[in-house]
C-alpha cells in the first residue's frame, strides 16, 4: 500500500491554508480548464465552507463534465450470478456468516435467461457481479457465462459490452479474463483506511488489504487496459476516502499512463444481517455526497463517474448535475431477480443491499430525457479499440465527444424504435431532433445517415 500515504492525507486535511477562499477561487479557475487537480487542490475544494464557493464548485463540475462527455448518461445494469461468498465483510449481506440469506448460484442457462430479460428491456451493457467463491465464481465458469451472454441475439438486440466486478485475480487469471472479451474490470477497495479495512474484513481472502489494492496493477500488467475503482462511502471519514481514491487514480495514471476508466461512488445502504450497514460508522449526508461527486469530477475530469441505484431518484437527479456520467437503471442485486422478480420473488431475502431507485429502465430513460440528458447505450469504443491509453488521450483532450455524441444518438434511436412506449418514443424523437440541430453540419449529416440506417432496420451502427 505504498502509494496510499495516510500520513500525507491527514497532513493535507489539517493544513489551514487550503481553506483560504482566495486560494480556493484560484483552483476553480484552474479546474475550469478540465485538466484535473493535484491532491492538495482537491482537498481545498472538498473542505470549502463558503456557500458561494461551494455553489461555484457545483456549477463548474457540471460544465467540466459536459466539456468532456456532453449531456450523455451511459446506462447499464448489474447481473449477479451468485451470492455465495467466502468473505465476512461487515457491511454486506453476502457475508459468509449471514445464515438468514437465501443462497443461490445461477447455472449458465439461468445466466443466459437473466441476460435475455435485460436485453428485452433495451439494455446493451452489463456488469457481471459475483461474490468471492472458488467454485461458484471460478475462471472457467465465468468464461462460459460470458461466452453464453455474448452469444444471445434477439432481432439484432444483444449485450455489446460486458464489464466484470469480481474478486482480485493473479496476473495469469487476469490474462484469461481478458481473453473472454470483457470490457472494464472493476474492483472496489471499499475503504482505503488500513485500520478500518481490517475491522470491516475480519476474515476471508478479502482481509488481505495489499492483495486487493494492487489488483488494478495486476489487471493492467495482464493487458486489461480499462479498470474501474471505487470506495464504499460511510465506512470511514469521507474526506480521507475521497483523497485516497484520488491518490489511487493519480498513481495508476502516473505508473501506467492509464487512469481509472471509471470511479464508482456507492454509499453504504442497509443490508440483511450486515452490522456496519445498519449503523454506518461514518454516514455521509446528501450535501457531503454532492461535494464528493463534484470534487471527483473536477479532479479527474477524464474518468467516468458511476452512480448506482442505491440512491433515491430525487438525489440521483441532483447528482446528474454534478458530474455523474454513467448510471445503472432497472437494477436487481440478487441472483435470478430479473426473471423471478416478475413472479413476486422476495428479492430482499437474496439481495446484496437495499436499493433506493426501483424504477424500470424505461422510466429512468423518460426521466433523464425530461431533464435534458441523452441516454446512451453506446459500446463502440470497446469494439473499436478506443480503450486504455487511446481512450485516455481522447477523453483528456476533450475529443471523445466528437465520437460519443453521434453514437449516443444512434443507440438511443435504436432503443426508441425497439423498446419504448409511445409516450417515451415521442419525447425521445423530439429530443434527438433538438440535439441534431445543435451539431456542426458535417457531424449532423453523418449522424442523420446513421439514423436512417437504424430506421430502416439495421442494428448496432456506430463510428
Amino acid at each position: 500500500m505504498e502509494f496510499i500515504d495516510e500520513e500525507l492525507i491527514y497532513k493535507i486535511l489539517e493544513d489551514k491554508s487550503i481553506k483560504d477562499k482566495a486560494y480556493q477561487r484560484e483552483l476553480l479557475l484552474k479546474a475550469s480548464e478540465a485538466k484535473g487537480l493535484e491532491l492538495k487542490e482537491s482537498a481545498a475544494l472538498l473542505l470549502a465552507e463558503d456557500e458561494e464557493i461551494i455553489d461555484e464548485i457545483f456549477h463548474l463540475a457540471k460544465r467540466v463534465k459536459e466539456k468532456i462527455y456532453g449531456n450523455r448518461l451511459v446506462l447499464f445494469a448489474p447481473l449477479y450470478i451468485t451470492n455465495l461468498c467466502v468473505n465476512n465483510c461487515l457491511y454486506c449481506a453476502f457475508r459468509r456468516d449471514n445464515k438468514d440469506l437465501i443462497r443461490r448460484s445461477l447455472t449458465v442457462e439461468e445466466i443466459e435467461e437473466e441476460a435475455r430479460q435485460l436485453i428485452m428491456t433495451g439494455q446493451k451493457r452489463i456488469l457481471l457481479v459475483a461474490g468471492e467463491h472458488p467454485k461458484k465464481a471460478s475462471m472457467e465458469f465465468l468464461g462460459e457465462a460470458i461466452q453464453r451472454i455474448y452469444s444471445i441475439n434477439i432481432n439484432g438486440n444483444n449485450i455489446r459490452r460486458l464489464n466484470v466486478n469480481t474478486a482480485p485475480l493473479t496476473i495469469d487469471e487476469f490474462k484469461k479474463l481478458k481473453s473472454f472479451g470483457i470490457g472494464t474490470y472493476q474492483c472496489f477497495q471499499e475503504t482505503y483506511h488500513f485500520e478500518t479495512y481490517k475491522i470491516m474484513h475480519p476474515n476471508g481472502p478479502k482481509s488481505d488489504f495489499a492483495w486487493r489494492i494492487y489488483a488494478m496493477d495486476r489487471a493492467l500488467q495482464a493487458g486489461i487496459d480499462d479498470v474501474g475503482i471505487g470506495a464504499l462511502f460511510g465506512l470511514t471519514d469521507y474526506k480521507f476516502e475521497t483523497l485516497a481514491l484520488l491518490m489511487h487514480a493519480h498513481y495508476l495514471d502516473k505508473t501506467y499512463g492509464i487512469g481509472p476508466h471509471t470511479i464508482s461512488i456507492p454509499r453504504l445502504e442497509p443490508a440483511l444481517n450486515a452490522p456496519a450497514s445498519q449503523n454506518p460508522p461514518n454516514a455521509v449526508d446528501d450535501f457531503s455526497f454532492k461535494k464528493i461527486v463534484a470534487v471527483l469530477r473536477l479532479s479527474v475530469p477524464y474518468t467516468g463517474i458511476i452512480l448506482s441505484t442505491r440512491e433515491k431518484p430525487e438525489l440521483r437527479r441532483e447528482l446528474f448535475e454534478l458530474g455523474v456520467s454513467q448510471i445503472s437503471a432497472g437494477s436487481r442485486t440478487a441472483p435470478g431477480a430479473y426473471k423471478e422478480s416478475q413472479e413476486s420473488l422476495d428479492e430482499h431475502s437474496m439481495e446484496q443491499f437495499q436499493l433506493g431507485d426501483h424504477r424500470s429502465l424505461e422510466q429512468v430513460v423518460y426521466d433523464i430525457v425530461s431533464l435534458g440528458y441523452m441516454p446512451s447505450f453506446c459500446t463502440a469504443c470497446y469494439r473499436s479499440h478506443r480503450t486504455g491509453d487511446r481512450f485516455m488521450e481522447l477523453a483528456k483532450s476533450g475529443n471523445i465527444g466528437k465520437i460519443c455524441e453521434p453514437n449516443a444518438i444512434v443507440t438511443f434511436e435504436e432503443y426508441l424504435n425497439d423498446f419504448a412506449n409511445d409516450e417515451t418514443k415521442k419525447l425521445g424523437k423530439e429530443f434527438i431532433q433538438n440535439e441534431l440541430e445543435k451539431m456542426p453540419e458535417k457531424i449532423r449529416k453523418k449522424t442523420e445517415e446513421m439514423l436512417k440506417r437504424i430506421d430502416e432496420g439495421e442494428r448496432d451502427v456506430y463510428l
